[in-house]
């Protein structure tokens, strides 16, 4: 059920925004300083690419301190406005029966782009 469930989301967006969190993680990741931005930019659009059939876990390895000062970084220049934009576009297809399924995700997703260091898509 999670492979057409992920086939009908990259044919309905998901592929699109794949490459916007690819693009946005190379931007970020031509900088020194915007390299570990950019991998969760990467994380994130992994995350984007199959979403269903996955959970949003801690990792466990991580310092809690660094994790927040990086998650609070994320989250006033990107995390806001990305989070904004997957409420919104769950909001709108769980409006729909059908669109149920597809608007769980993300509101999934959106709870990884507001914190993604510390977490990841199991």
């Amino acid at each position: 059920m999670s492979l057409i469930g992920n086939v009908i989301w990259i044919i309905f967006g998901g592929f699109v925004a794949f490459l916007g969190y690819i693009w946005g993680g190379l931007i970020l990741c031509c900088t020194i300083v915007g390299i570990p931005w950019g991998l969760q930019a990467f994380k994130i659009g992994i995350a984007t690419l199959a979403p269903f059939g996955k959970r949003v876990r801690p990792t466990g390895g991580s310092i809690p301190g660094l994790s927040c000062l990086l998650n609070l970084i994320w989250l006033i220049f990107a995390g806001l406005w990305i989070a904004l934009s997957h409420l919104i576009c769950g909001i709108l297809l769980c409006i729909t029966l059908i669109g149920i399924p597809f608007g769980l995700q993300h509101f999934k997703l959106m709870r990884l782009s507001l914190y993604p260091f510390g977490y990841d898509l199991i």
